[in-house]
């Protein structure tokens, strides 16, 4: 059983950048690959990033790359999304996940947080 706990998000001006952590309880953290996904209003769940157990391995979805970046710690059980140069389109509700293995498919993610809002200003 892992708890995933989201935090960092905020309000901020296009351009800017915030970082969102993902807190995870339990010792198997380090087993599971973590995955961020994204929720607007009106709007279905979408992929973010995802990163493997270990971190060697990556993901992003096309409308992030280049601009966010997703790492882990596993010795604080955390995994972090760095965003910089948000858009407005990048408001949503963001969730982390865990699971058996890297995808963008988050009925493949066991685990959830109850996510954090960030609200990118124009």
């Amino acid at each position: 059983q892992v708890q995933l706990v989201e935090s960092g998000g905020g309000l901020v001006q296009a351009g800017g950048s915030l970082r969102l952590s993902c807190a995870a309880s339990g010792r198997t953290f380090s087993s599971y690959a973590v995955g961020w996904f994204r929720q607007a209003p009106g709007k279905e769940r979408e992929f973010v990033a995802s990163i493997s157990q270990t971190g060697g391995s990556t993901d992003y979805a096309v409308s992030v790359k280049g601009r966010f970046t997703i790492s882990r710690d596993n010795a604080k059980n955390t995994v972090y999304l760095q965003m910089n140069s948000l858009k407005p389109e990048d408001t949503a509700v963001y969730y982390c996940a865990a699971g058996a293995r890297t995808t963008t498919l988050r009925e493949r993610y066991d685990y959830w947080g109850r996510g954090t809002q960030v609200t990118v200003s124009s």
